[in-house]
């Protein structure tokens, strides 16, 4: 069914029947590094190999299923689109429900229209007590039409916040794999930021957003409360293909009073050191994060905020003290500083090993011009405003991932 559409060029719409229907398969998908063929067909994307996903956590499992920088791409001359899919959402008890997630329709790498499926899956967790249920739902689809006449390519970028699986195409033109886009990949790793935060929309995540602008293709590893030094993490980008590689780390360590300072230091010298058996001479930069008022000097753990929730609104709390700093407690404070420690010990070494600094995304001017609504995550207009940033400093000019 349609919710957001272009306006047909002639007075005649074309019905399913009278479309043709192409399965969704590998040849189709970009972004995601493991395909699952889906019974019935279509694909189920993975941002994370079996190899992972066997030892990854339930958090981290709907993280990696959802479908932050995974697009379905193709070469056609068709003015009409349509995507059949089945999307996995997420709802809370107790805080009102999630808008359905937003489908993006770019054209030759321009935005051209944007929808949404209705049906679905839906799972419902209690965040008092972790517990989760799901309720199936049908597949559902989106329209594109009034796409202009002529060869192009076209890619469909999936929700962000929603596990995608595609199932099939249907145009009124044949469709093909896309031709070879020339452009760079690019591997990124981080947390719920990284992985889409409060956007509007997938291709505006700051990732995407970042991506877009600097012309390379994503393969993004966001993955919210995730980015936790997993060493099968680093093993799965290891094994990626990346010309140019970034881990943005740091605030889900504190947030889940994961480690201590002790621990920490090494535990990034392994994940760097695993990223580096796969890709000896690719520029690899180190992100510090943004700024977050709440874990700038307290540790975790981070805790829902009860009062918020009671009026219907998400909200967080920094519930560590302060004192425990001393005795190894992280904040983002004292991860900046030791990650820049790292980071400049490594480059005697290690030549194309670059740090960049949260702040210079996000930082305190920002903060008092958009305060994070929730306490931790950066509102829609961030998230533009942080990629075109890292679009700038690192792929532009003089940046560790600036052309040749």
């Amino acid at each position: 069914m349609t919710i957001r559409h272009l306006p047909l060029p002639t007075t005649e719409r074309r019905t399913v029947s009278e479309l043709l229907s192409t399965p969704v398969t590998a040849d189709l998908v970009r972004g995601a590094p493991d395909l699952e063929p889906r019974a019935g067909g279509g694909v189920t994307p993975h941002r994370l190999p079996p190899s992972a996903r066997a030892l990854a956590d339930a958090r981290l499992t709907m993280a990696e299923g959802q479908t932050s920088g995974v697009r379905v791409a193709f070469s056609t001359s068709a003015t009409v689109v349509e995507l059949e899919a089945l999307a996995t959402r997420l709802a809370y008890v107790g805080a009102p429900p999630q808008p359905a997630g937003v489908y993006d329709l770019l054209v030759d790498r321009r935005p051209v229209a944007s929808g949404t499926v209705e049906g679905g899956r839906t799972v419902t967790m209690d965040m008092t007590t972790g517990a989760a249920t799901l309720t199936e739902g049908p597949t559902g689809t989106v329209r594109f039409e009034g796409l202009a006449p002529g060869a192009k390519e076209v890619e469909i970028w999936l929700p962000w916040n929603e596990a995608v699986e595609p199932v099939a195409l249907r145009t009124d033109a044949p469709v093909a794999p896309p031709t070879g886009s020339g452009r760079r990949v690019w591997l990124h790793h981080g947390s719920s930021l990284s992985h889409g935060s409060v956007s509007a929309s997938p291709t505006r995540t700051w990732v995407a957003t970042a991506a877009i602008r600097a012309g390379v293709d994503p393969v993004n590893l966001g993955f919210s409360g995730s980015a936790l030094l997993d060493p099968f993490t680093a093993r799965a980008m290891r094994d990626t293909p990346a010309d140019v590689i970034s881990v943005k780390l740091g605030i889900n360590l504190v947030n889940t009073d994961l480690m201590r300072l002790r621990a920490f230091t090494p535990a990034v010298h392994g994940f760097l050191d695993l990223i580096r058996d796969g890709h000896p001479s690719t520029p690899l930069l180190v992100v510090s994060p943004v700024l977050c008022p709440i874990h700038e000097e307290t540790p975790g753990p981070c805790v829902p905020d009860m009062a918020r929730l009671a009026e219907g609104r998400i909200g967080f709390l920094a519930a560590g003290d302060p004192a425990e700093v001393a005795a190894g407690k992280l904040t983002l404070s004292v991860i900046r500083d030791e990650l820049a420690r790292i980071v400049d010990g490594r480059a005697a070494t290690d030549p194309l090993i670059g740090y960049l600094d949260g702040r210079e995304l996000y930082g305190e001017a920002d903060a008092e011009e958009h305060p994070l609504p929730d306490a931790i995550h950066p509102d829609a207009e961030t998230q533009r405003s942080m990629g075109e940033r890292f679009a700038d400093r690192v792929f532009g000019p003089g940046g560790l991932f600036a052309a040749g």
